[in-house]
């Protein structure tokens, strides 16, 4: 049978891949492409990334053997088509549903997975520290790390490739480089990887002097292998080329052997570039160009719109890149009209300046928006220098990628009480990314460190009023938390203090909670006949609130949060040192959330008004005894 003719849902992958012909595998990859489109329409899911690595991932999968040879995507979100070339094509209609393969890399999917992803600018350090155990075991295979150029941003990639560049080991960095990450790429690193990428006469330099090596009798050969271990040609010095000196890479300089820019659409200089790679038995960096969106006339066009959609939104047309009815645009919206009467306000984003709302800001005032590319660290440091001069900065940033700066939050803001407001996005559940997106971390984190106060808000008002507060009232750091989606339209009144809204129903049980489950909680509480206490103002609690709480029988607390350290235990702790002897039981997240729709995963944790209605109707009968 000629396996040129077999289906793609009928060939063992990877290793069937090796044996096609290079037009088999061109067809495959427009096959792929129509794949991608079709489940990520009906999906949601990442498409711009993923239809800009095809060839290339094609090319990976001819070139290397995994899972002997180990690939690590970073961020994770474009590997779809390494899934379908790892064994996935039957499950791929399943991506980011519950209980279906993930939207990112996880190696308890597929063996073919050997590192979970998805954060940015991880995966060097990751594919370093395996390729070192792979050489201290005598094993020999190697270790690709496929890193986008957005991830570039981001300093763990320098602090990982000035660890490896020396180490000897079997490493291959892919930078794929398209130009865009999910905004478009900023600072210096984007116009140096812009330089090289038009650097013609880099490349015809390396191959004159390879021409030039082949025909030298006797000793070019040699010559040209000696040289090429010490740096791909160039490492020892500076040519003249067409009037301008040419020199070594950034990489090179590090210790990588740099190879490229390869046009990462064209599979036959993919597959020589990767196998020269492969041959080299040292660090190398392979610098690729692909175009975000391939394929795709509408993506091509719009690769940030497109980065990530929601299932369905495609079918509609255009998806938006920001939804304007969101609590991301409602907070920019405020931040931009405060910003007006108010030169001190400042906004800085990392690499998300429309996921997180601050595109109006940043039309209205350039000077003071800062986009520090996918840095989140620099981030929180950079906005406490302009805090220490007087200016009013305001971070915004998912809750999951705040993990990433929390030694910033505390020796860099808190400890000397500096001013710095955090615009804490995609807080609690988000749904379908899954483990590495859900922001169910940062109430237990932030609420550890002293100096800082966090706000819980629930609909836009509270939102608005939260933000003014943040900025005016609180004198270190203060972090406003809300969640992804929009305005419940549920409405609590606020107590004149603004820490909380209490509803009362002459119940001698409580019910507590805040955020987007404050609301849901208000629903079940109506239906229970039970009082119901929404905090807003977090942390530190408040007095009144403690106060209120030691009047009840028994407090029945929810929270869309890790439950070990969050607001339940903290309040518990406080009822108990006022003397306070009732009952009381808190519900929150205990472990890692996998992906499937937000709705779904809350009615699971017992979050929503059902399970919350469960709930307090067994603690009122526990109580009733």
């Amino acid at each position: 049978m000629d396996i040129n003719k077999v289906p793609l849902e009928e060939l063992k992958l990877p290793e069937d891949l090796k044996k096609l012909s290079h037009s088999r595998c061109k067809e495959l990859c427009r096959e792929i492409r129509k794949i991608l489109i079709k489940t990520v329409s009906e999906n949601g899911g990442h498409l711009s990334s993923n239809l800009g690595t095809v060839e290339l991932s094609m090319a990976i999968h001819r070139v290397f053997d995994s899972p002997n040879d180990k690939i690590i995507w970073d961020v994770g979100h474009q590997s779809y088509t390494h899934k379908i070339l790892t064994g996935r094509l039957a499950d791929f209609h399943t991506i980011r549903k519950e209980n279906g393969i993930s939207g990112f890399t996880r190696p308890d999917e597929s063996p073919h997975d050997p590192f979970i992803s998805g954060h940015s600018s991880n995966s060097i350090s990751a594919a370093y520290g395996i390729s070192r155990a792979m050489k201290l075991k005598g094993d020999n295979h190697d270790v690709v790390a496929v890193v986008g150029d957005g991830a570039f941003t981001g300093g763990m990639v320098y602090e990982a490739m000035n660890n490896a560049g020396k180490s000897g080991c079997n490493l291959i960095v892919i930078l794929n480089d398209n130009g865009v990450s999910i905004s478009k790429n900023v600072g210096s690193m984007a116009k140096y990887l812009s330089k090289l990428r038009g650097n013609k006469a880099y490349q015809e330099l390396k191959k004159n002097v390879e021409r030039t090596l082949d025909a030298t009798p006797v000793v070019g050969v040699p010559a040209k292998k000696i040289i090429g271990h010490s740096k791909d040609l160039l490492r020892w010095g500076l040519y003249r080329v067409n009037g301008s000196y040419v020199g070594t890479t950034m990489f090179e300089n590090m210790g990588f052997v740099y190879l490229g820019p390869v046009d990462g659409h064209n599979l036959n200089a993919l597959e020589t570039t990767l196998n020269a790679a492969k041959a080299a038995k040292k660090p190398v960096l392979v610098h690729v160009n692909t175009v975000k969106g391939k394929g795709y006339h509408p993506a091509e066009d719009n690769p940030g719109g497109f980065h990530g959609v929601s299932a369905g939104s495609m079918m509609k047309g255009n998806p938006d890149e920001v939804c304007e009815d969101c609590f991301s645009s409602e907070m920019g919206r405020e931040l931009t009209a405060l910003a007006e009467s108010d030169n001190r306000i400042c906004a800085i984003t990392a690499a998300m300046k429309y996921a997180t709302g601050l595109h109006s800001f940043a039309s209205k005032y350039p000077e003071r928006f800062f986009d520090v590319g996918i840095a989140e660290q620099h981030a929180v440091t950079f906005s406490a220098g302009l805090a220490t001069n007087g200016m009013i900065p305001v971070f915004a940033v998912y809750s999951s990628f705040m993990q990433r700066c929390y030694d910033q939050i505390i020796h860099d803001a808190a400890i000397c009480g500096t001013h710095i407001v955090l615009a804490v996005d995609r807080a609690g559940i988000v749904g379908e990314d899954g483990e590495t997106h859900q922001g169910i971390f940062d109430v237990p984190m932030l609420s550890a460190i002293p100096n800082v106060t966090i706000y819980s808000p629930s609909d836009y008002g509270e939102l608005r009023a939260c933000i003014k507060r943040a900025l005016y009232t609180d004198k270190a750091v203060a972090a406003v938390r809300y969640p992804k989606g929009n305005d419940p339209q549920r409405h609590m009144l606020l107590d004149e203090s603004g820490d909380f809204c209490i509803e009362t129903r002459n119940s001698e049980l409580l019910a507590v909670s805040y955020g987007r489950c404050g609301i849901f909680l208000a629903e079940a509480g109506e239906k229970c006949g039970i009082d119901v206490l929404k905090a807003v103002k977090l942390f530190p609690i408040e007095r009144k609130i403690v106060d209120i709480c030691s009047a009840y029988k028994g407090i029945i607390i929810f929270e869309e949060s890790i439950a070990s350290g969050g607001f339940g235990e903290r309040l518990t702790a406080l009822l108990h040192e006022s003397g306070f002897n009732g009952k009381i039981k808190i519900y929150g997240i205990n472990g890692f959330v996998k992906h499937g729709k937000t709705e779904d995963l809350l009615a699971e944790l017992g979050l929503d008004e059902v399970g919350m209605t469960e709930r307090i109707r067994s603690f009122i009968k526990e109580n009733e005894t």
